[in-house]
Protein backbone atom coordinates (compact mmCIF):
# COMPACT_ATOMS: atom_id res chain seq x y z
CA UNK A 1 0.00 0.00 0.00
CA UNK A 2 1.23 3.50 -1.25
CA UNK A 3 -0.01 6.61 0.07
CA UNK A 4 0.49 10.09 -1.64
CA UNK A 5 -0.72 13.10 0.04
CA UNK A 6 -1.05 16.46 -1.15
CA UNK A 7 -2.83 19.56 -0.47
CA UNK A 8 -0.78 21.40 1.96
CA UNK A 9 0.71 24.90 2.28
CA UNK A 10 1.07 28.52 3.65
CA UNK A 11 -2.18 30.28 4.73
CA UNK A 12 -2.98 32.62 7.10
CA UNK A 13 -4.77 32.47 10.36
CA UNK A 14 -8.59 31.58 10.00
CA UNK A 15 -8.34 30.14 6.50
CA UNK A 16 -8.67 26.65 5.36
CA UNK A 17 -7.22 24.17 3.18
CA UNK A 18 -7.98 20.63 2.18
CA UNK A 19 -5.54 17.87 2.24
CA UNK A 20 -6.05 14.78 -0.56
CA UNK A 21 -4.24 11.44 0.26
CA UNK A 22 -4.26 8.73 -2.39
CA UNK A 23 -3.93 5.38 -2.08
CA UNK A 24 -2.48 2.22 -4.43
CA UNK A 25 -4.74 -0.55 -3.06
CA UNK A 26 -7.61 -2.21 -4.38
CA UNK A 27 -9.17 -2.90 -0.69
CA UNK A 28 -9.25 0.89 0.22
CA UNK A 29 -12.82 0.76 1.04
CA UNK A 30 -12.18 -1.79 3.78
CA UNK A 31 -9.59 -0.07 5.75
CA UNK A 32 -9.58 2.33 8.52
CA UNK A 33 -7.72 5.64 7.44
CA UNK A 34 -6.56 8.73 9.42
CA UNK A 35 -4.32 12.21 9.42
CA UNK A 36 -1.91 12.33 12.03
CA UNK A 37 0.05 15.66 12.17
CA UNK A 38 4.06 16.38 14.05
CA UNK A 39 5.28 20.17 14.57
CA UNK A 40 8.47 21.16 15.05
CA UNK A 41 10.15 19.31 18.77
CA UNK A 42 6.67 17.56 19.37
CA UNK A 43 5.60 14.07 18.79
CA UNK A 44 3.62 12.64 15.96
CA UNK A 45 -0.19 13.12 17.59
CA UNK A 46 -3.60 11.92 16.51
CA UNK A 47 -5.89 14.60 13.87
CA UNK A 48 -8.28 12.41 12.79
CA UNK A 49 -9.49 8.92 11.59
CA UNK A 50 -12.49 7.48 9.55
CA UNK A 51 -13.54 3.74 9.29
CA UNK A 52 -14.27 1.85 6.85
CA UNK A 53 -17.74 2.13 8.16
CA UNK A 54 -17.76 5.40 8.18
CA UNK A 55 -17.85 6.62 11.95
CA UNK A 56 -14.90 9.65 12.41
CA UNK A 57 -12.98 10.18 15.47
CA UNK A 58 -11.40 14.10 16.16
CA UNK A 59 -8.59 14.92 18.53
CA UNK A 60 -10.40 17.59 20.68
CA UNK A 61 -7.88 20.46 18.89
CA UNK A 62 -9.59 20.17 15.70
CA UNK A 63 -12.94 19.36 16.72
CA UNK A 64 -15.61 21.84 14.90
CA UNK A 65 -12.89 22.86 12.48
CA UNK A 66 -11.63 20.13 10.98
CA UNK A 67 -13.64 17.19 8.65
CA UNK A 68 -12.39 13.96 7.16
CA UNK A 69 -14.28 12.64 4.28
CA UNK A 70 -13.06 9.43 1.72
CA UNK A 71 -14.10 8.84 -1.79
CA UNK A 72 -13.49 5.31 -2.38
CA UNK A 73 -14.17 5.21 -5.85
CA UNK A 74 -11.12 7.29 -6.01
CA UNK A 75 -9.10 5.92 -3.33
CA UNK A 76 -8.72 9.22 -1.70
CA UNK A 77 -9.23 10.82 1.73
CA UNK A 78 -9.47 14.11 2.68
CA UNK A 79 -9.01 16.72 5.33
CA UNK A 80 -10.89 19.70 4.99
CA UNK A 81 -9.13 22.21 7.85
CA UNK A 82 -11.45 25.29 8.77
CA UNK A 83 -10.41 28.58 10.62
CA UNK A 84 -7.04 27.32 11.00
CA UNK A 85 -4.46 28.56 13.68
CA UNK A 86 -0.62 28.93 14.01
CA UNK A 87 -0.97 26.13 16.38
CA UNK A 88 -1.89 24.21 13.50
CA UNK A 89 1.59 24.54 12.00
CA UNK A 90 2.76 20.89 11.33
CA UNK A 91 3.51 18.44 8.93
CA UNK A 92 0.65 16.11 8.00
CA UNK A 93 0.25 12.71 7.55
CA UNK A 94 -1.95 10.04 6.49
CA UNK A 95 -2.30 6.83 7.46
CA UNK A 96 -3.85 3.14 6.60
CA UNK A 97 -4.72 0.23 8.92
CA UNK A 98 -3.46 -3.32 7.86
CA UNK A 99 -5.81 -4.85 8.57
CA UNK A 100 -9.41 -4.96 6.66
CA UNK A 101 -12.46 -4.09 8.70
CA UNK A 102 -10.43 -3.38 11.45
CA UNK A 103 -12.55 -2.73 14.96
CA UNK A 104 -9.91 -1.07 16.98
CA UNK A 105 -10.25 2.91 17.83
CA UNK A 106 -7.91 4.42 15.28
CA UNK A 107 -6.77 6.71 17.23
CA UNK A 108 -3.34 5.69 17.71
CA UNK A 109 -0.31 6.07 15.49
CA UNK A 110 0.47 2.10 16.35
CA UNK A 111 -2.46 1.06 14.84
CA UNK A 112 -1.65 1.99 11.45
CA UNK A 113 0.64 -0.15 9.41
CA UNK A 114 1.07 2.63 6.35
CA UNK A 115 1.88 6.22 6.34
CA UNK A 116 2.26 8.97 3.55
CA UNK A 117 5.23 11.29 3.09
CA UNK A 118 3.60 13.95 4.43
CA UNK A 119 2.34 17.31 3.51
CA UNK A 120 3.20 20.48 5.23
CA UNK A 121 0.99 22.90 6.11
CA UNK A 122 2.39 26.17 7.81
CA UNK A 123 -0.77 28.84 9.14
CA UNK A 124 1.04 32.64 9.68
CA UNK A 125 -0.35 34.55 12.41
Amino acid sequence: VQLQASGGGLVQTGGCLRLSCTASVRTFSSRTLAWFRQAPGREREFVTSIRWSGPTRYSDSVKGRFMISRDNAKNTVYLLMNNLRPEDTAVYYCAAVGDLYYQGSGSSSSEYDYWGQGTQVTVSS
